[in-house]
């Protein structure tokens, strides 16, 4: 069978599988093992060795297991919990500031977990019985924790970044040192939209009682955990002193000692943890294999030149090619999870952008912010599906709380579209 046919054909499976109700990782294995046998024949399973081996006998993806398992770790901790008390003290006394709590939280939680969807659950169990005792909206409250969660993959260390590093050949030291200013930005953008809200609305989210300086600086030393294993990390990435397989393994070492030694980490939970980052390492790494040899197909049926030609002749500049991408990685989020994205389209992309002069650096920053808003929309969006079966919420009431945030969202990414420097010091000082 022709390749092109086939990669069409593949296509049309996978989706068709998708909408059936059957997971990404068996919708594209299955796609891609029955077409690429018709397209490369017998050959076919011996090339999916070989990129499997090729793909993963590299040590840039060491950062991931390791990344991963220092997730499972902190949520077998109180780590969110003393974080959502630390930032409650400093923010009480303002309507909404529960809600603005909660997302301090989530921006801390957010740089030892990575993933969206583990940034929300540790922080929203933690917060969601206070934000009932006050009286708050629930949509409000809910819809804010669900925005919130962008800042996971954001905010240094992050899944998808080690990921697109490595499918599109950039450094991951750099791009978890850009993620660091618009993760701040972003982090401090949505927890002003609450306090906005509940200032004009009091009704909405009534204040929680005020607490003393005393109090509100006694608070800082329950955050000293999360400070210690984001310093160990980002510290010795920016000053060269570790590479980010290094650093994943510094951090992981330092979370685990915190949690034995300060949380009394439990051993039984620790093969809680251990068996947790297992299990979602190998769904991961599964869809990868799966979702690159998809990419081969694609690249054999030419469709990396053919989408490099189809933008040389509409003649678009590399601003609005991004822009295009960005509007694409919308439609695709609602359909897709981040990695599956991921690795179905940087390998095609990635040589693309770099011919039209695009830093492929803050195209990532962008890229992850957009992929994230995708999983906060219908019908397939992961976030809202972490918050609907957690907290059993409609799907409907959670997106008219989520709203407001998802306006600030697009502020921000129009903020880093614009103004790339806002992604780039960082990095460029590193060189």
């Amino acid at each position: 069978m022709d390749y092109g046919l086939a990669s069409i054909l593949c296509v049309i499976s996978m989706l068709f599988l998708l909408f059936m109700g059957v997971p990404i990782v068996f919708s594209l294995g299955f796609s891609t093992i029955i077409f690429g046998s018709l397209a490369f024949g017998p050959m076919a399973l011996q090339k999916m060795g070989m990129i499997t081996y090729s793909l993963f006998y590299n040590f840039s993806w060491t950062p991931l297991p390791l990344f991963v398992l220092m997730a499972c770790v902190m949520t077998e901790t109180p780590i969110g919990e003393q974080l959502f008390r630390a930032a409650r003290n400093w923010v009480a006394g303002f309507p909404g500031a529960l809600i603005s709590a909660s997302l301090i939280g989530e921006a801390l939680v957010a740089g030892p977990v990575g993933v969206s969807g583990a940034a929300i659950v540790a922080l929203g169990k933690v917060a969601e019985p206070e934000l009932t005792r006050y009286g708050y909206d629930r949509n409000l409250a809910l819809g804010g924790l669900t925005v919130g969660g962008v800042l996971g993959p954001l905010i240094p260390p992050s899944t998808p970044m080690v990921i697109y590093g490595i499918m599109a050949n950039v450094s991951v030291g750099h791009l978890f040192i850009a993620g660091i200013i618009p993760g701040i930005l972003l982090a401090i953008m949505l927890v002003i939209v609450p306090l906005i809200i509940c200032w004009r609305r009091p009704e909405l989210g009534p204040p929680a009682e005020k607490v003393s300086w005393r109090e509100r600086l006694a608070s800082l030393k329950l955050v000293w955990s999360v400070v210690v294993v984001m310093t160990a990390i980002i510290g010795t990435i920016f000053f060269g002193i570790a590479t980010p397989t290094e650093a994943a393994g510094i951090g992981c070492v330092a979370i685990i000692l915190i949690a034995f030694l300060f949380f009394r980490l439990t051993f039984k939970n620790f093969i809680k943890a251990i068996v947790e980052a297992a299990v979602i390492n190998s769904m991961m790494l599964v869809v990868i294999v799966a979702a690159s040899f998809f990419s081969y197909m694609l690249a054999s049926a030419g469709a990396g030149d053919f989408l490099a030609g189809l933008i040389t002749s509409l003649n678009l500049s590399p601003l609005m090619v991004v822009v295009s991408i960005m509007i694409l990685y919308c439609i695709l989020g609602c359909i897709f999870d981040t990695i599956s994205i991921t690795v179905l389209t940087i390998p095609v992309l990635a040589p693309l952008l770099t011919s039209l002069g695009v830093d492929l650096v803050w195209f990532g920053v962008l890229y992850v912010v957009n992929t994230e808003i995708g999983l906060l929309t219908p019908p397939m969006g992961v976030n809202l599906f972490f918050m609907r079966n957690t907290f059993n919420i409609k799907t409907g009431d959670l997106l008219r709380g989520a709203a407001p945030y998802l306006v600030a969202l697009l502020i921000f990414l129009l903020l880093i579209l614009f103004f790339p420097q806002l992604s780039l010091w960082l990095p460029e000082m590193m060189k």
